[in-house]
């Protein structure tokens, strides 16, 4: 029976793939589930009409990515910080303490989106990349200097 993928289905195919699979599989588990429909001109109509859909809204959200990353390539953020002998710091700057001072500026992102290898221990001047799409990356300036 042919079939079309509504999602992932693994050792069988993507998202929109047409498959043939035996009619058990197909009646019992993939249908039922809502994985699959059965491949009729309708329902492939259907299911494009659904991907351009989906495309326009990727496009979008995209677009969107693209002029936050431009934003924010193009601001720098101060963090004070108490230090000790040899300006170490007391502590870290963090994913948060990065986050906290982008929401001062109007920033919105999540900290599990700014990408720290390991939190920043010396004061200076660092060039912070932040994951806002799956395609869009930006770079944020810090500024980390001494109270």
């Amino acid at each position: 029976m042919k079939v079309i993928l509504k999602q992932d289905v693994e050792s069988v195919g993507s998202v929109g793939d047409i498959v043939e699979v035996k009619n058990g599989y197909a009646r019992n588990y993939l249908v039922p589930q809502g994985m699959a429909l059965e491949a009729t001109r309708g329902n492939l109509k259907q299911i494009d009409q659904e991907k351009k859909t989906l495309e326009l809204q990727k496009n979008r959200e995209k677009k969107t990515a693209e002029e936050l990353a431009n934003k924010l390539n193009n601001t720098s953020i101060t963090i004070s910080v108490p230090v000790g002998e040899e300006n170490r710091l007391f502590g870290s700057v963090t994913s948060q303490d990065i986050a906290d001072s982008l929401k001062e500026k109007d920033f919105k992102i999540d900290k599990r989106k700014i990408i720290l290898e390991e939190p920043i221990k010396v004061l200076g001047i660092y060039s912070v990349p932040i994951k806002i799409h799956s395609e869009v990356e930006a770079k944020v300036k810090v500024w980390v200097v001494k109270k």
